[in-house]
């Protein structure tokens, strides 16, 4: 093989990563410049980990979805994705308004996938990971918002249009 041969192929390889890691950061940071700013009540699970920094894991009320909703809709599969449609209260927090297989056509929805666990799959409810269950934070930060936010709090989420989520900011309510 030539050497120029070589070249160009070493060039294109780097410019195939570089590539690849740009998709990869735009699709995680999309929502944040085109979605819509929504409310929903967290409560804060565990403020450190040793080996992913200082984060506050969070849980949501809409992280149980009843199955009887599913259900009557489909038998998922751990990981399926499903889309919760979303309505706001008179607070301006949103919460849980249905469940769709499908990517409803209008309205506010985030994009969750289904956690079965076996022999639990017809459970009373579904646990749905969203993707924005973790908040990192430097320690200092970690650490106030665990005393701050002991028993519940608001996250702040921008939602894209197609249902992906990302975690804004977490605040005291």
């Amino acid at each position: 093989m030539s050497r120029k041969f070589l070249l160009a192929a070493l060039a294109f390889m780097i410019a195939f990563q570089c590539i690849v890691l740009s998709a990869e950061y735009i699709n995680a940071v999309y929502p944040l410049w085109t979605g819509q700013e929504i409310k929903l009540k967290t409560i804060p699970i565990d403020p450190r980990s040793l080996f992913r920094g200082n984060y506050a894991r969070l849980r949501y009320d809409i992280s149980n979805i009843p199955a009887k909703d599913i259900n009557k809709l489909i038998t998922p599969r751990h990981g399926e994705i499903i889309y919760v449609k979303l309505k706001a209260e008179a607070d301006g927090v949103y919460a849980y308004n249905g469940v769709s297989p499908n990517k409803p056509d209008n309205g506010i929805h985030i994009r969750g996938r289904v956690q079965t666990h076996r022999g639990r799959i017809n459970a009373g409810n579904y646990q749905v990971k969203y993707g924005i269950e973790a908040y990192f934070a430097p320690k200092e930060k970690a650490i106030a918002l665990e005393h701050k936010l002991r028993n519940k709090g608001l996250a702040i989420v921008m939602v894209a249009k197609n249902g992906k989520a990302t975690l804004k900011e977490v605040l005291s309510e």
